[in-house]
């Protein structure tokens, strides 16, 4: 009789659960997986796959705009239908909650639809049924949850990014909370489906840890968009009006009202209610599962990928993690994931593509920091008559010529820093970027084109 029902039981069947599933099972691991809600975690349900339909669609406003400088009419004006983008939305994120099913039960492991709680650090609780499942490994892949900040009077009024994917109808106005990078998407989204934004944050500016020249040129692209951005206020009271607006008392004693207020003041590791205490399971300050360089926690059992760990909250990196802990425990190999230089994207509008370091961040680390910056009007904002701006940034070591990061802020800008992080990852110098030929016309060749030093700052 085996010792252990399970080789491996995970906890939560988003993208770094089930990818991690999907290869321990391949080692001929026998698999079994634990969702409370639905497949496919926070990226396929409400989070990057939804979103980005819904920034395709905001986008195409620009578009229409755009195309009568090309020589297109349209005989009328075009309208939008939310409740034709929410049921779209709706239909391809459950396509792809069955491939992820799919990828799991393809490799012999199983999912069952269950809240899950840690018993020891060899057994698990199903709540759905009470059973009890022993397994060799637990790997917890909760991910996290919005955190609604901050606790104050009617804040069960407002939503979180739960819930504003599937509102029944597209709001007049909206109040956002928040400066992240969900907040500053949203209210790109929104207004440019129609709705009235205003939103508020305790920063001075809105995406605090980016470089400051993206912080600046993005907080100039809302206000352009129609986005009204307020800075060091925050709600203190939300109260439900009789005409079912909601209206909002600020900080600064300040009123208004809306028809819905999003908050989206950032996300906190979903760690409560796992039983990680009883099975001895260190968490942070923050409750993030702490672990070491192999995903592995203080029990070791017990491993932890994703979001529930807070150590780079994206997709990507889940599965990364996902994927080298079931190489390391089941396939043999000894993987550890480097956290170093990875690329990001904001979508908002205008998009954001980035990877290493900020300007601030390498005149902090290095002696010498030369800085290489351009902004320019796109080609295709010459016939439209958009009053658009492309900013490209690249921060280099002045003693080594390395490139150590680079940062955009315009169209495709996420494509481009995808390819960017393989230049950085292998530490490309600038010379080797001056030495690229470019590709013209093309909004990029920009990166291989800029001679001129725009500053150097030593020690």
């Amino acid at each position: 009789m085996a010792q252990f029902d399970v080789d491996l039981f995970v906890i939560g069947a988003g993208s770094g659960g089930v990818r991690a599933s999907r290869i321990a099972g391949g080692h001929g691991a026998k698999v079994l997986v634990a969702e409370e809600f639905r497949i496919g975690g926070t990226c396929v349900i409400r989070g990057c796959i939804p979103k980005k339909l819904y920034v395709y669609a905001s986008r195409f406003v620009d578009d229409y705009e755009d195309a009568v400088g090309y020589g297109w009419s349209f005989p009328q004006k075009p309208t939008f239908d939310w409740t034709k983008l929410v049921a779209a939305k709706e239909k391809e994120i459950t396509r792809l909650s069955g491939l992820y099913q799919k990828g799991v039960e393809g490799v012999g492991g199983s999912i069952v639809q269950s809240r899950a709680e840690i018993e020891d650090e060899h057994t698990v609780r199903l709540l759905n049924d009470g059973r009890k499942i022993t397994a060799k490994y637990i790997l917890v892949a909760t991910g996290g949850s919005p955190t609604l900040v901050p606790e104050i009077p009617g804040i069960e009024h407002a939503i979180s990014s739960n819930e504003v994917f599937d509102l029944k109808h597209l709001p007049a106005s909206m109040l956002i909370v928040g400066g992240g990078f969900i907040a500053v998407e949203f209210a790109s989204v929104f207004t440019r489906l129609g709705t009235k934004v205003t939103q508020v944050m305790r920063a001075d500016n809105v995406l605090r840890g980016f470089d400051e020249d993206l912080r600046t040129g993005l907080h100039e692209g809302l206000n352009h968009a129609g986005v009204t951005t307020r800075f060091g206020v925050l709600p203190s009271k939300i109260a439900k009006q009789p005409n079912g607006l909601l209206s909002a008392t600020f900080s600064d004693g300040t009123t208004g009202e809306f028809e819905q207020v999003l908050v989206a003041t950032g996300r906190h590791p979903h760690t409560q209610g796992l039983g990680l205490e009883k099975a001895g399971v260190q968490l942070d300050k923050v409750g993030a599962v702490k672990v070491d360089d192999y995903s592995r926690t203080n029990v070791p059992s017990i491993y932890a990928v994703g979001d529930v760990t807070n150590r780079i909250n994206l997709t990507p990196v889940a599965v990364r993690e996902g994927h080298a802990f079931a190489d390391t425990v089941f396939g043999g190999k000894d993987v550890k994931v480097d956290h170093s230089n990875v690329a990001s994207a904001v979508f908002s509008t205008p998009e954001i593509g980035t990877v290493g370091l900020t300007e601030a961040q390498a005149r902090d680390a290095f002696d010498i920091v030369d800085i290489y910056r351009a902004t320019f009007r796109p080609l295709k904002a010459t016939l439209s008559g958009r009053t658009e701006r492309m900013m490209m940034k690249i921060v280099v070591d002045g003693k080594s010529d390395r490139v150590l990061g680079v940062h955009i802020l315009g169209h495709d800008a996420g494509e481009m820093a995808q390819l960017l992080g393989i230049a950085v990852k292998m530490r490309a110098t600038k010379a080797d970027f001056d030495a690229t030929m470019a590709v013209h016309p093309t909004a990029a060749e920009e990166l291989v084109t800029m001679r001129t030093r725009t500053v150097r700052y030593e020690k």
